[in-house]
């Protein structure tokens, strides 16, 4: 009934048909199309990928890169109050976990305090709960932050670590292998501290899955071929980029 009276608008304009408008599709630029890095999936032109994730991640995978349709997607999710976005998001994450499978819960990377009551929700909570919920896998609070820090999106991968040192702790004992969730992956070094973290409480495998990632160096920025979606669904499980 709620939808019928409050029916959801495209995830990125906001104004199409939800979850992603035909024009919106158009600018999605989905991860691991063509040759790509087997470990994160970023856009390989030799034989060592530039753009990987620091250890102990053991494997990354990303819906889509952070620009375009994407990227006006999280960032209403994350500044709009837009949480709804998370389930359009979330199913398109989960269309591209299954490299990381097996494994046995999944986690998300944690808000600060101050950001979750003013946002209202942990936009990386609500991307984990759809995960679980496509994959049939449980979500668990694995880690908390202990502090706030400033904003890193213009900071550098050595600046992020010098940051992000000691800043999650762990909530419980972890499984063995754990998923672990967030919106965007940059350089990788916050969610490398999760993982840290994670194994210091008994994982003994880590690896990421999130939403979008930003590409850092030169020459990886150019736009990926689309794949066609079916109708009804943001990233068809048959059609996914591989």
């Amino acid at each position: 009934m709620l939808q019928t009276l409050f029916p959801r608008s495209c995830s990125s304009c906001g104004k199409g048909p939800w979850p992603f408008c035909r024009s919106c599709l158009v600018g999605l630029h989905p991860l691991g199309v063509g040759r790509s890095c087997p470990r994160c999936w970023a856009p390989a032109t030799g034989a060592v990928c530039p753009e990987c994730p620091p250890d102990p991640l053991s494997m990354t995978r990303s819906a889509f890169r952070f620009e375009g349709s994407a990227r006006a997607a999280i960032l209403r999710m994350k500044f709009a109050g837009e949480g709804a976005v998370a389930s359009a998001l979330g199913k398109a994450m989960a269309a591209v976990a299954d490299d990381l499978l097996p494994v046995d819960a999944i986690t998300w990377v944690p808000l600060s305090q101050k950001r979750l009551s003013s946002r209202g929700y942990d936009q990386a909570k609500l991307l984990a709960r759809r995960v679980s919920r496509e994959l049939d896998l449980p979500a668990r609070r694995m880690l908390g932050r202990v502090r706030d820090i400033p904003p890193q999106a213009q900071s550098g991968a050595h600046q992020r670590m010098a940051a992000i040192q000691g800043l999650f702790v762990p909530k419980r004992e972890a499984p063995a292998s754990v998923l672990l969730v967030d919106d965007v992956l940059t350089t990788g070094a916050t969610a490398s501290e999760c993982a840290r973290v994670l194994i210091l409480a008994g994982a003994q495998r880590v690896v990421l899955l999130t939403a979008a990632r930003s590409m850092l160096r030169a020459g990886s920025g150019a736009v990926l071929s689309s794949v066609r979606f079916q109708s009804g669904s943001v990233v068809a499980r048959g059609a996914s980029p591989r």
